[in-house]
């Protein structure tokens, strides 16, 4: 099948990718002459496992091509993808400017009837907006789907590639059977298609993520409540979790989560419920209690030195929003970092992947180091805030000959407390207990 897809971020990078790898002609279209010019030079302009590969594999056999041409991208294909950004709105809402602006230029490059197919992140009802804008434009037939995305940062290839399940919206049975017909070179063992209406397609990608976010910040608050009477978090997330009513996964308490998707997701879908007077109360508490999270670790920090933190210097290990990429989106570490310069700290931080976008991002307010005991040497504190692998079994033997004072703040619980304080460091976890 020929393919066009609109916009090549994460979303629509690994789409195009992912189909083109399954044999069919795919388009990539972007604004940003950069971006296709790095992407034609066979380069990534984020981290992703597993997507150079990819790319490059396509890319070889001519599978695969990226343009600034929207005509060139969508003249004579099936389908038309958009994945462009929705960006969060003053009020929390999803900005829907490109999404329309897309939809308008697909329309008027149109060369036969096209399912056009909305892949970004999108309030209930768009895609009736998505319907107007390309009719705007056009006098051929074509029809409108949603087909949202489930890919994890730092496992999109996987996801996209074998995925959970396909969500497909749509009322025109033309639209079903092009994208039951595409998704049939993906399913290849099993058909996970759950084939809906449009709105309770572009809602389920937001009550995914919500529920996931709400997992998280339930745990978090556990944590709290742990800290306080003496139970520890590890112990009751084995306990829920061995019940298959409540399974395991997103039950890890840690620092607060970041990163594109469940933060600006969240403010989206309570917006949609003010919009139509149902006031969406779980997901306001869960969003209240992500930001108390970021907070965490500051406010851990500043209790252990008395609340003075001049003339400290703080190293923190991993500074994206996850392990396994660049994202610093909305992350913990960049909460904490305010946190420790509006205190008068010096601060050091490492991170595999994401130092580029950190320097970008805040310039000099942190030092950043060629690896994780550079960033420790001469600290008062090391803060684990990212769980890459790299960083889940630190030497603490060189570690605290390295430090000045032997102080650790586990914020995703992956260090072994009892060989921590083995080692001589006075040791924090999330809702673990500490002794006297």
């Amino acid at each position: 099948m020929k393919i066009a897809v609109v916009g090549t971020g994460y979303v629509g990078l690994v789409t195009g990718a992912g189909f083109s790898d399954f044999g069919h002609e795919v388009t990539c279209v972007d604004i940003d002459p950069k971006r296709v010019a790095t992407l034609k030079a066979g380069d990534v302009p984020f981290y992703e496992p597993g997507l150079h590969d990819l790319i490059k594999r396509s890319t070889r056999i001519d599978r695969l091509k990226f343009t600034t041409n929207i005509n060139e991208a969508v003249a004579g294909s099936e389908i038309v993808f958009i994945a462009v950004g929705t960006p969060s709105d003053e009020d929390g809402s999803a900005d829907l400017k490109y999404v329309v602006e897309a939809a308008k230029q697909i329309g008027s490059a149109l060369t036969g009837f096209t399912v056009v197919v909305t892949k970004s992140t999108v309030p209930v009802g768009t895609a009736d907006k998505v319907k107007a804008a390309v009719a705007s434009t056009t006098k051929h037939a074509f029809a409108v789907a949603s087909n949202p995305e489930f890919l994890k940062e730092g496992a999109a290839v996987e996801d996209f590639l074998k995925p959970a399940r396909v969500i497909i919206g749509a009322d025109d049975p033309r639209a079903i059977d092009v994208l039951r017909k595409l998704y049939s070179t993906v399913l290849r063992t099993s058909d996970r298609v759950q084939v809906m209406d449009i709105k309770s397609a572009e809602l389920t990608k937001y009550a995914s993520n919500a529920m996931l976010a709400t997992r998280i910040s339930f745990m978090n608050e556990l944590a709290r409540l742990c800290d306080v009477v003496g139970a520890d978090i590890e112990s009751v997330r084995k306990g829920m979790g061995s019940d298959p009513r409540i399974g395991n996964k997103f039950l890890f308490a840690g620092c607060g989560f970041g990163g594109s998707c469940f933060p600006k997701d969240l403010r989206a879908l309570r917006h949609i419920g003010m919009e139509n007077d149902i006031p969406l109360t779980v997901v306001d508490a869960v969003e209240r209690a992500n930001d108390r999270q970021k907070k965490v670790l500051g406010d851990r920090l500043l209790a252990h030195f008395g609340g003075k933190l001049e003339g400290k210097k703080i190293a923190i290990w991993g500074l994206a929003f996850k392990p396994e990429t660049d994202d610093i989106r909305e992350s913990p570490a960049l909460t904490l970092l305010d946190q420790l310069r509006t205190a008068g700290a010096t601060v050091t931080g490492y991170d595999p992947e994401a130092m580029a976008n950190v320097k970008a991002s805040v310039g000099d307010k942190i030092e950043l180091t060629k690896d994780a005991y550079a960033a420790a040497a001469g600290a008062d504190a090391v803060v684990l805030v990212t769980e890459w692998n790299e960083l889940r079994n630190p030497d603490f033997g060189k570690l605290k000959s390295s430090m000045r004072t032997p102080v650790l703040l586990d914020g995703r619980n992956q260090w072994s407390a009892q060989e921590a304080r083995a080692a001589g460091f006075t040791y924090y976890g999330i809702g673990r207990p500490n002794p006297a």
